[in-house]
């Protein structure tokens, strides 16, 4: 799973519809090339998770997804055994007349920790299925007990299950990590990965990825919402700058109402698109006019 240079990651994510700076693309390439997981933070919208997804795309293997949340463990990361199956099997045993003696007994309990019952969660998948993308999304979510697990796992790219033994990746996974910075994560996670910070993308960029992932939406139309959405950004007053992904739902939005040149009414009508509280919603439309004119 590899590319033979930052040039090649790049081309190979534009096809996908990514498009990436020479930043991101060589520490992508160093990711790859060094089997060292990716740390992506910036501000929600910038294209942090779709770069995991791209890169599963372009290399050809399962992306598998850990969403974190408060109050993760590793449980919900690693594994759980089926237990309404091997409570089934252990009535199907009894049915079939066994349990006769110690023996059996022990080789019945034995039998109830059999891969069949493994319910695989997403760190223990990604591991038994590398080559594979893991995305660890949204980290900063999750507690300083699961960060310490994830360090643990991303040192040896193995687990142990006291039942079954050792699980080890034939292969790395590429892992992607995620975080919108609610906090500040450990030094130790933050040492063993590569790190990057992804900005909102330039004027220039954000239009070539909307004409790349809504062709439908003409050059003229997108040019037009990147610029808005790009002064709305810079303004500074907003809960939640639009991102790139608010961009396309605006763009595509305008394109299914049938405009093909941006004006107050048709940016005002469709807002619900692009920023998603209604304070920003009363500060867009308030400076629509100024910034239309802009």
């Amino acid at each position: 799973m590899t590319c033979a240079s930052p040039a090649e990651v790049s081309e190979r994510l534009a096809a996908t519809g990514y498009l990436c700076d020479d930043d991101l693309a060589t520490v992508g390439f160093l990711a790859l090339a060094m089997q060292r997981p990716l740390l992506l933070e910036g501000e929600p919208g910038t294209g942090k998770t779709a770069l995991a997804e791209a890169l599963a795309q372009t290399l050809d293997v399962p992306l598998v997804r850990l969403q974190c949340y408060e109050g993760i463990d590793a449980t919900q990361a690693l594994y759980d055994w089926d237990f309404p199956r091997q409570v089934l099997h252990l009535r199907a045993l009894e049915a079939a007349g066994g349990a006769a003696g110690v023996g059996a007994v022990e080789e019945a309990e034995k039998s109830l920790y059999d891969e069949r019952f493994l319910l695989a969660r997403p760190v223990l998948t990604a591991l038994q299925r590398s080559p594979a993308v893991l995305l660890v999304d949204e980290v900063d979510r999750a507690d300083d007990e699961f960060e310490a697990f994830l360090l643990e796992v991303l040192s040896t790219y193995q687990v142990s299950i006291p039942e079954l033994g050792t699980v080890a990746a034939a292969t790395p996974p590429v892992v992607v990590l995620t975080s919108n910075r609610t906090r500040e994560l450990h030094d130790a996670l933050k040492r063993r990965c590569l790190y990057h910070w992804i900005d909102h993308p330039g004027l220039d960029r954000e239009v070539a990825i909307v004409r790349s992932r809504a062709p439908e939406v003409s050059a003229r139309l997108a040019e037009q919402v990147v610029g808005v959405v790009q002064r709305l950004r810079d303004r500074g007053d907003l809960e939640k700058p639009p991102g790139v992904a608010e961009t396309l739902d605006w763009a595509r939005a305008l394109h299914h109402l049938g405009t093909t040149e941006l004006d107050l009414d048709s940016a005002s009508r469709t807002l619900g698109a692009l920023v998603k509280y209604r304070e920003d919603a009363d500060r867009v439309r308030h400076a629509l006019d100024q910034v239309l004119r802009a």
